[in-house]
C-alpha cells in the first residue's frame, strides 16, 4: 500500500531531472537508486524532507535533492515533502517552532509584526532569532526522526498484512482443492 500510494503521489523522473533549480546537479541525478521506492529509500526521503521542510531558507528543495543524493534515498519524495511547509502553512509552522523554541530559552514571548525590510531582519535576528532557530533545529530534528520510523512502520504493517492476506487466500484455495479432491473420491466410491 504505501509504495503504491507513494508511487502515485511521487512527481514523474522526468519532471525532476528537467526541473531548473536542479540542473546543478547534473548526472548526478541519474543515479538509479535516486528513483527506486522501498522501505530504504522512502523512510529515508520524509527524514531528509521533513527535516530540509523546517529549514527556514527559501531553497528548501535544493537543499533535500542534495541531501539526498550522497544518502542514496528517493528524491522525488524528499524533494516533494518539503512542501510540508509550503506559504500557506509556513506562518503557522514557523510561529509554533518560534514558541517552542522561545519556552525552551525560557523568553517571554515578544509580539512582533512581519516586515519585509533589511532592517527588519536585522533587527528580529537579534531578538526573536535565536529561539526562532532553536525551534525549527527541533522541530526539524523530531519530524525527521518520527517521520522515518513512522514510514519504516507502516511499510512493514503493509507488508505483513499482504503476506498475512496472501496465506489466507492460499489456505482457502488448498481447502477448496482437498475438498473438490475428496468430493471426486466420494464420487467415484459411489460408483
Amino acid at each position: 500500500m504505501p509504495k503504491k500510494f507513494f508511487q502515485r503521489i511521487m512527481p514523474r523522473h522526468e519532471t525532476v531531472k528537467n526541473s531548473r533549480s536542479l540542473k546543478i546537479f547534473g548526472r548526478l541525478l541519474h543515479d538509479a537508486n535516486l528513483w527506486h521506492m522501498n522501505r530504504r529509500s522512502a523512510s529515508g526521503a520524509f527524514a531528509i524532507g521533513l527535516f530540509c521542510a523546517f529549514i527556514p531558507v527559501p531553497f528548501q528543495m535544493v537543499l533535500a535533492a542534495a541531501a539526498a543524493i550522497p544518502f542514496r534515498v528517493n528524491l522525488p519524495l524528499s524533494v516533494a515533502l518539503v512542501w510540508v511547509s509550503n506559504p500557506i502553512t509556513m506562518p503557522v509552522l514557523f510561529y509554533f517552532c518560534y514558541l517552542l523554541g522561545a519556552m525552551i530559552l525560557d523568553q517571554p514571548e515578544r509580539q512582533f509584526m512581519f516586515e519585509l525590510s533589511w532592517e527588519w531582519l536585522g533587527n528580529s535576528i537579534t531578538t526573536i532569532g535565536p529561539a526562532f532557530l532553536l525551534g525549527c533545529l527541533i522541530m526539524a530534528v523530531v519530524s525527521s526522526i518520527v517521520g522515518y520510523f513512522a514510514i519504516r512502520l507502516l511499510w512493514r504493517q503493509s507488508v505483513v498484512s499482504a503476506w498475512r492476506s496472501r496465506r489466507a487466500r492460499m489456505k482457502r484455495r488448498n481447502v477448496a482443492k482437498s475438498a473438490a479432491k475428496s468430493a471426486a473420491k466420494k464420487k467415484d466410491q459411489l460408483r
